[in-house]
């Protein structure tokens, strides 16, 4: 398997996602309806602790713990055969994932405070040993926590709306159609293709060697595609988050999106001041959003997801913000996560021209063979 930091993000879960499929078991009887979404243990072979959780949840635990000791999937795994007990490692992931669970059980009543990333910081060891700091430790970094709650962010809401366009302006726009190049760590870039349309479709097609890379929203859920292999659902948690990139008016609706507001400390990006916002809404992880104090346009967004180890962490810089059909539009934007990164550069964008449902719909599954007639 490649590096993470060598392939995009979606390409890279799309190949974890492979090579755990093929060895799925299933948990159903032949011919015996599933009743409701499986399980780690009704869908995967040799599931021994993080058992009874839904299925699309495995996934998302292994990136959490492949970004937090700064490994990749064969430090644990045999490739090929996920299921097999080969290597050590194997065995003391489970034996630390065990600890961990009963750390927060046994002194935080259950909420997870402690996670692999606590104590492994990116390194497959723990480190023992305070680590002395490059910089000086800035104050801002240290006030982090001070927030002020309510209305104290609505000017900047209004600002960054109003940075954009204006609300007809932004309103107005009901498809986007870009294209442009995905800048891949080694100088390597890939044409890509990218089609949204109120209020919440999206796909985004990268053109590699050997076939499309596809990250959708199809106004309902999340899907990817990867070369060679079927489409599959994104996790629930990966469909809230292809939610947020899909809704084209962000500016405008962020408000109904979104529950309650604070204002954070101030921060500098790119060499700009910031203010942060946190946005945050019922049962899901708060999302930081950065905007440029001087003209209120987004330059950071901050978003996780869930698993059932810690929260996976995503962030998206924008930037070469240009008037497209008289609303600021970023040309370039950078997605970082702790694997890897890459940046999107547009070269042409048109606005509100037709775009069809389909285009975002997920491709039906391959048929399977009709069996042999036992004749």
């Amino acid at each position: 398997m490649k590096s993470a930091s060598s392939v995009p993000f979606v390409l890279a879960a799309s190949l974890i996602f492979g090579f755990l499929t093929l060895n799925a078991q299933s948990g159903t009887p032949q011919g015996a309806a599933q009743v409701g979404p499986k399980t780690t243990d009704q869908a995967f072979k040799n599931i021994q602790v993080l058992k009874a959780i839904p299925a699309d949840q495995l996934i998302p635990a292994m990136q959490f713990i492949t970004a937090s000791l700064g490994v990749e999937c064969d430090f644990c795994h045999v490739q090929g055969a996920f299921e097999k007990d080969d290597k050590k490692p194997k065995q003391t992931a489970r034996k630390m994932m065990q600890m961990m669970f009963a750390i927060n059980k046994d002194n935080f009543d259950g909420h997870r405070e402690v996670t692999c990333y606590s104590c492994h910081r990116g390194h497959n060891k723990p480190l023992g040993t305070p680590v002395i700091a490059e910089e000086e430790v800035k104050p801002e970094a240290v006030a982090e926590g001070l927030e002020q709650s309510g209305p104290a962010a609505d000017p900047i809401l209004d600002k960054y709306v109003q940075a954009l366009g204006g609300t007809a302006a932004i309103n107005k726009v009901s498809s986007r159609v870009e294209k442009g190049v995905a800048k891949m760590p080694g100088g390597r870039e890939f044409p890509i293709d990218v089609f949204v349309k109120a209020p919440d479709k999206r796909i985004s097609i990268l053109h590699l060697p050997n076939g499309d890379s596809i990250t959708a929203y199809d106004g309902q859920k999340g899907w990817l595609g990867s070369p060679g292999r079927p489409a599959h659902e994104m996790s629930t948690a990966e469909s809230q988050a292809a939610r947020l990139d899909a809704e084209l008016h962000l500016a405008t609706e962020i408000r109904h999106i979104f529950q309650d507001f604070k204002v954070g400390v101030a921060e500098k990006i790119g060499g700009r001041e910031a203010t942060l916002v946190i946005a945050s809404r019922e049962g899901q992880p708060p999302v930081k959003l950065y905007f440029d104090r001087d003209s209120g346009l987004l330059l950071r967004m901050v978003r996780y997801t869930e698993s059932p180890l810690g929260l996976n962490p995503t962030q998206i810089d924008y930037s070469d913000y240009r008037d497209e059909s008289g609303v600021k539009t970023p040309f370039r934007w950078t997605i970082a996560r702790p694997g890897g990164r890459f940046t999107i550069q547009i070269n042409k964008i048109q606005q509100n021209v037709p775009v069809d449902d389909a285009k975002f719909q997920e491709p039906p599954a391959p048929s399977e063979p009709e069996a042999a007639s036992p004749n």
